[in-house]
């Protein structure tokens, strides 16, 4: 076996097993100990994993964002069904808070209600509602992100402390059992802030959220009062929501 073929072989194993040691790739491979030391050398100068005494690890955190217009071409099949049946949730006289997710915004395609006043941080949902009769917009203030298109900073934050909504609805860049996580801390610091302003909190999450480990924690899942997304997430992850008290509303289900 060639080694970017025993790299990939190792990459598979941490995949299903989390874990592997020098000795794991000596017996998998068939390989000396020094051959089984360079490849998980080789893997690391290839940012694929972490060393760890005797062996190597799969990174834990997830460093990976994408620009506003990619996470709009993301899954959108996935994200127009989420959006889709997190609009059921609003009912007519709500006043609402909406962050900048671009699942959030998809949201819009599908209301039906009226008669709601709108706070957000996203130039796209302040400019996508505001020509909406039976809707009232306020958007927040402060420096605006070049990329991702939403108001952040010290004055957002002292704009948002004048508010108090119904509901809340945000997107997620990622869900672990330990709660909601992000791979800002300014993004995350105002997800956090918006939170204490609102009775109920919603999430809008696709299944490849879940299990994510990132830089910042946002929230505990304790926090959280709804996840609305497309697929079940696994064992673990279900039972941590579960014992949280968190529902958990699946897009594909058929709504009486």
């Amino acid at each position: 076996m060639y080694q970017e073929e025993r790299l990939a072989a190792i990459l598979q194993y941490l995949q299903d097993h989390q874990r592997i040691s020098v000795q794991d790739v000596v017996e998998q491979f068939g390989v000396s100990r020094d051959t089984a030391r360079r490849d998980i050398v080789k893997l690391e100068e290839q940012g694929e994993i972490l060393r760890t005494r005797g062996g190597a690890i799969l990174p834990t955190l997830s460093k990976k964002s994408y620009s506003y217009q990619e996470r709009m071409q993301l899954d959108l099949t996935g994200k127009r069904r989420i959006a889709e049946r997190a609009a059921e949730l609003i009912k007519d006289g709500d006043f609402l808070m909406l962050d900048a997710s671009t699942t959030v915004l998809l949201t819009m395609d599908y209301w039906k209600t009226t008669d709601h006043v709108i706070i957000t941080s996203s130039l796209a949902a302040a400019a996508g509602f505001a020509g909406k009769a039976g809707i009232q917009v306020k958007l927040l203030g402060g420096d605006v992100h070049p990329e991702d298109q939403y108001a952040y900073g010290s004055r957002t934050i002292e704009n948002l402390a004048d508010y108090h909504v119904d509901k809340l609805l945000i997107g997620a860049c990622g869900i672990s059992p330990n709660g909601l996580v992000s791979p800002s801390e300014e993004s995350g610091h105002l997800i956090r802030e918006m939170m204490k302003r609102a009775d109920q909190i919603i999430v809008l999450a696709d299944h490849s959220k879940f299990g994510k480990s990132m830089l910042y924690r946002v929230a505990g899942l304790h926090q959280l009062d709804i996840i609305v997304t497309d697929q079940k997430p696994n064992a673990e992850m279900a039972e941590a929501l579960a014992q949280n008290e968190v529902e958990l509303l699946l897009a594909e289900e058929t709504q009486e």
